[in-house]
């Protein structure tokens, strides 16, 4: 292959996924490189001199002309100079630590464009891991009732039993489990799965009877109720009717959800992230990262988004001053999953859904609400990042961010779609001329690239799926993500999928809309920070801005693109501090 590719409030809305609703409103090492100390002999004295510096590796700063330096100077948490050597060095004092990066490479701390940072980390430590491979090691229906057996063995007879991240396609049965499969876990306490997507759930009879589910229970709106041949409930529930029974669920103490930040801040700080995305925030789960922030178990920043106007101004009334939790726009969701047949398309699924051939999907509220809660959102001032997979969801939310605009014009409001799957090239040039941000959700083509293609869109709309260069070619800013818990938070192999559109059997998805690295990078950087209005204090490396920053063991832009993924994280660093570091370095 070529190396160079062309280039929450306390109460929340009924209608976010279910698996956002579960937390409770109560709610790193030595050095990994070689260093020492100056002695330049210059003269300089502490307080002119830079405190760290760092040099002899491929520094990429991803500035707008995307320089490489030899050195960057850091004092008091932010970058105080970049570039050769000789003009770094003059910086260096009797106490400056020098970091001799060996060849190793430097560049800007990975900006988290959109993920769950909280849930990330309480679903890693609470809840039943059921992925298949290969993320998880979960391959059958039988092996996913065998792991709730053994939690509901660990957990008693009277907790809930919980699991998350089972995909229907990648099971032998190639369906969602039923009520009967959950029953074989428990049929005298509550049992309930996540699908891997989190907009679809499973119950188990003992659940839907305790939610009062029965034959004569109506779909809520936005969602539906899945039945068997005689009309019963079968235990699926698709988007706003997860809620009928994840609502019951008890949620986490205080105590627990610091553990899921803590286990969260680990997870993304080894993996070079130094600014997370906390999507679909609740005001108690903004308080408790700015509690683990201020006792110091949060060394990372967060950008916490909450949903609709009722959750942002609760949020608002959250003390924050630690500096390391910042509230952002407001998050919402108007349609669902494509790879759970809920992404509301303009044409009819590939695969007919349930023998319905004219079948397109569905979006969470109808459209006058939509625009109702785009245009309220919009005249008091906020940002907004709405949750879009299918081509109509995006066409009827930018018809909403428009009519926002004509409304109550507002200079450079950055709305953003997140994921915009399935962005045409007219709705491309209508981002464009909004001024609105796609942020791509670029590892559904490796994760689901080949159901996408043979199952849910056919091989020409499946192909165009997260059309990054289309983006680039019409210079409308875009970002990557991984919508983490969904997949595993992992910017370098966003880099490899972005650049090589290469799926898990192995198949190019979508050639054209391969990018270079570089351009791979800066949506995980520079273009992240833009998108939440930070572009001036952090994303790249320049003179004034945050010294967030992380060390890989080598350069993304010169390796074989197949071999990106493969690069290590060896270091990452906030303010200036380090926060992780490779074991063993």
């Amino acid at each position: 292959m070529k190396k160079n590719i062309p280039a929450r409030a306390n109460t929340l809305p009924e209608h976010l996924p279910q698996y956002l609703l579960r937390l409770s409103a109560a709610a790193l090492g030595a050095a990994v490189l070689l260093s020492g100390c100056g002695g330049s002999g210059n003269g300089l004295s502490a307080k002119d001199a830079a405190q760290i510096v760092y040099r002899n590796g491929d520094i990429l700063t991803l500035d707008k002309d995307n320089t490489v330096v030899q050195a960057i100077g850091i004092k008091d948490g932010k970058i105080i100079a970049s570039g050769s050597s000789a003009t770094v060095d003059a910086l260096v004092g009797p106490d400056t630590k020098v970091v001799d990066l060996k060849g190793k490479s430097l560049i800007p701390g990975f900006y988290d464009a959109h993920s769950h940072f909280v849930y990330t980390g309480t679903n890693a430590r609470f809840e039943t891991d059921l992925n298949s491979p290969p993320i998880g090691q979960v391959r059958s229906i039988d092996d996913m009732v065998a792991l709730l057996q053994k939690k509901q063995a660990e957990l008693g007879k009277d907790a809930w039993i919980t699991g998350f991240g089972y995909d229907d396609t990648l099971l032998a049965e190639r369906r969602h489990p039923t009520r009967e499969d959950l029953d074989r876990v428990s049929t005298t306490q509550p049992v309930y799965v996540t699908h891997i997507s989190g907009h679809m759930a499973v119950a188990n009879s003992f659940a839907l009877a305790k939610a009062g589910i029965n034959a004569s229970s109506t779909d809520p709106e936005g969602g539906m109720i899945g039945r068997d041949k005689q009309g019963q409930p079968d235990g699926f529930l698709a988007e706003t009717a997860q809620g009928l029974v994840g609502n019951l669920k008890p949620g986490l103490t205080a105590a627990q959800v610091q553990e899921g930040i803590q286990a969260a801040a680990q997870i993304y700080a080894s993996h070079g992230v130094t600014t997370a995305n906390d999507g679909a925030s609740s005001a108690g789960g903004i308080q408790a990262m700015e509690a683990a922030a201020q006792g110091g178990r949060l060394p990372l920043r967060v950008v916490a988004w909450p949903t609709a106007l009722q959750g942002m101004e609760a949020a608002k009334k959250v003390e924050l001053k630690s500096g390391m939790v910042k509230i952002g726009g407001i998050k919402d969701f108007y349609d669902g999953s494509i790879q759970g047949y809920t992404g509301y398309l303009s044409e009819p699924y590939h695969t007919p859904h349930d023998g319905d051939a004219h079948y397109r999907g569905y979006p969470r509220t109808s459209k006058a609400n939509l625009i109702a809660n785009v245009e309220a959102a919009h005249k008091a001032g906020y940002q907004l990042f709405i949750h879009t997979n299918g081509d109509q969801a995006i066409s009827d939310v930018l018809e909403a961010y428009a009519k926002a605009q004509q409304a109550s014009p507002r200079a450079d409001a950055r709305h953003t779609l997140i994921h915009a799957q399935m962005a045409r090239e007219d709705q491309l040039d209508e981002m464009k001329k909004l001024g609105v941000i796609p942020s791509f959700f670029e590892l559904h083509t490796y994760y689901w690239g080949d159901r996408h293609r043979d199952i849910f869109l056919g091989p020409d709309r499946g192909a165009r799926i997260s059309p990054a260069q289309s983006a680039r070619q019409r210079g409308l800013p875009f970002t990557l993500h991984a919508d983490t818990p969904v997949v595993p938070m992992d910017p370098l192999l966003m880099v490899w999928a972005a650049v090589n559109r290469v799926t898990t059997g192995g198949s190019v998805l979508g050639a054209d809309q391969r990018i270079s690295p570089t351009d791979a990078l800066r949506a995980l950087t520079i273009n992240a920070a833009h998108q939440n209005f930070e572009e001036k204090e952090r994303g790249s490396i320049e003179v004034g801005k945050h010294a967030d920053l992380v060390v890989l063991s080598d350069n993304p832009t010169k390796v074989d693109p197949m071999k990106i993924r493969n690069i290590e994280v060896l270091q990452t660093i906030v303010g200036g501090k380090q926060v992780y570091a490779k074991p063993g370095q």
